[in-house]
């Protein structure tokens, strides 16, 4: 189904779900965890309620948030050291993409998005007046920066980039933010980089950030989750760092759209992350991505590429099928075999087809579990 902009419509991604739960199945497909969030967390959203924190927040957001935001990134290895002039609170990610380019787009402007990508980029950019250019990845969703250096232009005014990726788990490095840099240091092209996934990078690697880069920072909005860090999306707060002069231009627009953020999560925000503890998130996510990773060996789809971040695992699954599109595969999966996923060619503007399918597992062990081993029996 297309919209009137001609983007398939967001309700693909959630038809799969719903047909896991018309059909009784393990619901592997979407990237919402079915686990409780932390006990504490609660506490501070009952106290903050019985603060009566219920009126607005300033534009920027709760100052003792931002403040406790500048101390939790001080402390990463990869340290981020901000100004509280840099800081954003935001309704949510996909409010915080859709403003910053509000914030540098004019009519015609070109924005490069890297696919496969999340479904919100290019409706996003044709909304703000511009105009998406697709850069699709290679097999091994690594970024070819000769080849991305083609899909620059003279209309180019901005680059969408998520490191951890959704859907490919694909990470970032110094490196290739060096590289990117050096395309682009002649030009005005801004970046507009999604981190969501930050706090969820494994093997021993550590987040890097585009904000980290002393030039792309000038240049950069980067965007943040709490409703990833925390398992508690409807919660809809996120941050947004960005230089003094892009901020300001951020917040023109932020005071007209939504003006502040959810005021008693922000309070409980900020109490929880004096406790927070990164490492202990990352390594329980990278326990479901290896159990997940050991069991789907027992079965005919394989990884090519265990995920290095995020909460997405890609599976190839021409071993099973050799003739079915990955759309096909996912609801015959979905619906036969009882475990739901999503098609890989759903991360694409125009591909209709591809050998991966992605599965989630934010999810508890034992339907991790509990679906793999359905799959070894059934496939």
């Amino acid at each position: 189904m297309e919209n009137i902009y001609g983007f398939t419509h967001y309700s693909f991604f959630t038809e799969m779900s719903e047909l896991a739960s018309r059909h009784q199945s393990f619901d592997l497909s979407l990237g919402l965890p079915d686990f409780d969030i932390d006990e504490r967390l609660k506490y501070y959203l009952k106290e903050s309620a019985d603060l009566d924190n219920h009126n607005y927040e300033p534009l920027a957001g709760n100052p003792v948030l931002i403040e406790n935001i500048i101390k939790f990134n001080s402390k990463r290895k990869n340290d981020l050291q901000l100004k509280k002039e840099e800081i954003s609170i935001v309704p949510c990610a996909t409010f915080a993409l859709y403003t910053s380019l509000k914030s540098v787009l004019n009519q015609g402007d070109e924005v490069i998005v890297i696919q496969p990508s999340y479904y919100t980029y290019g409706p996003s950019i044709v909304l703000n007046g511009g105009t998406p250019v697709y850069y699709d990845l290679d097999n091994d969703f690594v970024i070819n920066w000769e080849k991305f250096q083609q899909y620059i232009s003279q209309k180019t005014k901005a680059i969408i980039v998520n490191s951890p990726q959704n859907p490919t788990g694909k990470i970032l490095s110094q490196d290739d933010w060096n590289q990117l840099y050096e395309l682009i240091k002649d030009k005005e092209i801004y970046l507009i980089s999604e981190e969501i996934y930050d706090t969820y990078c494994y093997d021993g690697t550590e987040h890097y950030s585009s904000f980290i880069h002393p030039n792309l920072r000038k240049r950069t909005f980067c965007i943040f989750s709490f409703g990833k860090m925390f398992h508690s999306t409807g919660w809809k707060v996120s941050y947004l760092l960005a230089s003094e002069e892009l901020t300001h231009r951020f917040r023109c627009h932020q005071q007209y759209i939504s003006y502040s953020a959810n005021a008693p999560a922000q309070y409980a925000l900020a109490k929880y992350l004096e406790i927070f503890d990164p490492s202990a998130n990352q390594g329980t996510m990278q326990r479901k991505r290896d159990i997940f990773n050991e069991l789907v060996k027992e079965t005919p789809l394989y990884v090519e590429q265990k995920a290095e971040g995020s909460v997405f695992q890609i599976v190839n699954f021409r071993n099973v099928s050799k003739t079915m599109t990955d759309v096909e595969f996912s609801k015959w999966l979905t619906v036969e075999k009882k475990v739901a996923c999503l098609p890989l060619s759903a991360f694409y503007n125009s591909r209709h087809d591809s050998d991966y399918i992605r599965f989630s597992f934010a999810k508890r062990d034992e339907v991790i579990i509990q679906a793999l081993e359905h799959l070894k029996k059934n496939l």
